[in-house]
């Protein structure tokens, strides 16, 4: 196949090449051409992208229901898309993980950043989830999957096809074992903790990697402390901090799925004993641990993505505001509080506003000591900023 050989597209005159052409990896749908021709292209359908002037930029997929009309594949507009293509995109990324990592769990590819763009792949030892949150990554799963395998050597491959990525992209839901089989949730060492992964029933790949780095800064604080983890999943912040030393974790979700595997890491842990759970709305919970008067050396809150995109910002910093100013009364004088934002729409200036207005609501001051971020294997790509969605905000505060 050569250049030929696929559609070509077409920017916009007006249309902002140069960000292209410098690495930014998306055109949006009233930047691109799209008469007759280009609108009768399949979704996920891969064509050279030509600027205004008609000259080739790279080739792209495209999907002309999505408000992403065109993503960036390959600077080379001649380029093959084929098991190759796959094996030296993952042989990159591995390489990278495997410098970072000694035990074989991490995210392996993380989208754009790893010229992937809208897959994600999550690595348990042996066992491997993809996200194909993309329609072109839909029609190359059996090609994606067989490159993995030939590239890590993982048996069992899961493709969780869920969440709101999908469904922008018009493609349904749907996940399933590609590859192997699965007897149960994956046991997964990460900061001195053991979490307990279930890569086909739990949320997203089954485990969060993102917050490792802020996990372990988060049990450097737990020597001896009471901790709160509120959102804890499959036990967050809860099981790294019994990990350091911590003399207790309550942990609070309202899945109760999810604090049975949180309660499984514990004992996994050995730290059965110091660890206890709450089920129910994060809010209302801490409404009730007010109420009892009950107070914590560390509490860390860890939602969901309250401001995923604009149009759901202002009511998103509201909620991030009522959660600070709900926990912070839980923290004893000298305590620790940390808040963390996994939204892309909100930013960190605009987070750690929001943040700071909870806290001051809540009655309390104090200091921002440590601002942290998603873990290297979840690399940003610089002309994306959406790519740098995770930040988590350490406080310490006064009596």
């Amino acid at each position: 196949m050569n250049d030929a050989s696929y559609p070509t597209v077409r920017l916009k005159p007006k249309a902002e090449a140069r960000a292209i052409r410098h690495g930014f990896p998306w055109v949006y749908a009233d930047e691109l051409v799209t008469d007759r021709r280009t609108q009768a292209l399949p979704k996920g359908a891969l064509a050279v992208l030509e600027d205004g002037e008609r000259r080739p930029m790279g080739l792209v997929t495209v999907n002309t229901g999505s408000k992403i009309i065109a993503r960036m594949l390959d600077r080379n507009p001649a380029a093959r898309i084929d098991a190759d293509w796959f094996r030296a995109r993952l042989t990159r990324a591995l390489a990278l993980r495997e410098r970072l990592f000694d035990a074989p769990f991490y995210r392996l590819v993380h989208a754009e950043a790893d010229g992937l763009p809208g897959v994600v792949i999550d690595r348990f030892g042996d066992a491997a989830v993809i996200q194909p949150n993309a329609a072109w990554a839909e029609d190359h799963l059996d090609l994606l999957a067989q490159a993995l395998t030939d590239v890590t050597g993982v048996r069992v491959i899961v493709k969780n096809g869920s969440g709101r990525s999908r469904g922008l992209e018009g493609l349904a839901e749907e996940t399933v074992v590609l590859n192997g089989t699965l007897d149960g949730p994956v046991p997964v060492p990460m900061n001195g903790a053991t979490y307990m992964a279930d890569l086909t029933g739990g949320q997203k790949t089954g485990l969060f990697y993102d917050q490792r780095p802020n996990h372990a800064f988060a049990a450097r604080l737990a020597l001896n402390a009471r901790v709160l983890d509120v959102f804890t999943h499959v036990g967050g912040f809860a099981l790294a901090a019994l990990a350091g030393g911590a003399q207790s974790a309550l942990a609070v979700d309202a899945s109760a799925p999810a604090l049975a595997l949180a309660t499984e890491g514990a004992r996994a842990s050995g730290a059965a004993d110091r660890f206890t759970t709450r089920q129910g709305d994060a809010f209302a919970v801490l409404e009730e641990l007010g109420q009892e008067g009950q107070t914590f050396d560390l509490v860390i809150c860890d939602p969901p993505a309250f401001a995923p995109a604009k149009p759901a910002l202002e009511a998103g910093l509201r909620a991030y505001e009522r959660i600070a100013r709900l926990a912070a009364p839980l923290v004893a004088p000298g305590g620790y509080l940390v808040l963390c934002s996994c939204s892309h729409a909100a930013d960190l200036s605009a987070f750690r506003n929001a943040s700071a207005r909870g806290i001051g609501r809540g009655g309390r001051r104090g200091q921002l000591i440590h601002t942290g971020y998603a873990g290297p294997d979840h690399p940003t790509l610089p002309q994306l900023a959406e790519s740098g969605y995770l930040k988590a905000l350490f406080f310490r505060l006064d009596g």
